[in-house]
């Protein structure tokens, strides 16, 4: 039994670690996942071109789908990605949902359960094996559902859902930032002002939002606000994605060229891409 499924990545507008509320939106770019059920003893996960990462989140994601969808089936799940991991893009995310819905997909299982709810498996996934922090039902979310959403990830409940059409800027710098890493102390200081984002976002002034929250975060998490600086004329948000190291920002794409060929000039890797209100899906 085989299955096959693709996840797009997704850009921050409201980063969870200060309140437990957070806001994302998806993105042109994917993860795909392709899972085979054996009757093995067990789940193998590999990671296209990266042998040594880890892959326990994938290898649970299937264990879950088939715990409660199937008869405990063993066997292999193998996920290839254009997200760099480890650079605020949400590839976990992507991942997991992308694995989740392959899982679904070799069982025939597709119909038996929501999106929102399929979502909620990789989020339950990701706790176990301890990838996350917040739980990233916001990242998720964004990636199964499409567009932007806004969560309460202290209950992975589902606050709003938008379908923006943005076109996107992305900075990656070559270092990379784990999530499980990121100083929660610290960030809780800044509530106040994550409190203030999420009401922006709630009433969907989602550039503003970015824009407080890249600034608010860069702060709290040791980054420079030299890219934001730089793009704030010219875009209609900008901010730090996830726990970094990404910047993206969000606009119309002429006033993104002129960003991008500012950010083109740091070292690192700029891309053009556009929202994605899809969300993830199979093949």
């Amino acid at each position: 039994m085989e299955g096959r499924a693709d996840a797009p990545a997704a850009g921050t507008v409201l980063n969870a670690l200060a309140t437990g509320t957070g806001s994302a939106f998806a993105i042109d770019v994917y993860t795909t996942a392709t899972v085979e059920l054996t009757d093995a003893d067990g789940v193998e996960g590999t990671i296209d071109g990266a042998p040594d990462a880890d892959t326990r989140l994938i290898e649970r994601c299937v264990e879950l789908v088939t715990e409660r969808f199937g008869d405990g089936e063993g066997g292999t799940v193998e996920t290839e990605s254009d997200v760099p991991m480890a650079s605020g893009l949400k590839s976990s995310s992507a991942a997991a949902n992308a694995t989740v819905l392959a899982t679904l997909d070799a069982l025939d299982a597709t119909d038996e359960i929501s999106r929102e709810d399929a979502c909620r498996l990789g989020v339950e996934a990701a706790r176990d094996v301890g990838v996350t922090i917040t739980g990233a039902f916001d990242d998720a979310s964004a990636s199964m559902l499409g567009g932007v959403t806004v969560t309460d990830n202290t209950d992975d409940a589902l606050l709003a859902r938008d379908e923006p059409d943005w076109d996107v800027l992305v900075w990656t710098p070559p270092e990379r930032s784990f999530s499980a890493d990121a100083d929660v102390e610290r960030c809780k200081q800044i509530a106040p002002m994550a409190e203030l984002v999420a009401d922006l976002a709630l009433d969907g002034e989602y550039g503003r939002a970015m824009t407080v929250n890249g600034l608010a975060f860069c702060a709290a998490l040791g980054f420079p606000t030299d890219p934001l600086v730089e793009a704030m004329d010219h875009a209609a948000g900008v901010s730090l994605s996830g726990t970094g190291p990404s910047f993206t920002a969000i606009g119309e794409r002429a006033d993104l060229e002129r960003i991008e060929a500012i950010w083109s000039e740091r070292e690192g890797t700029t891309w053009l891409t556009t929202t994605q209100t899809d969300g993830a899906r199979t093949r």
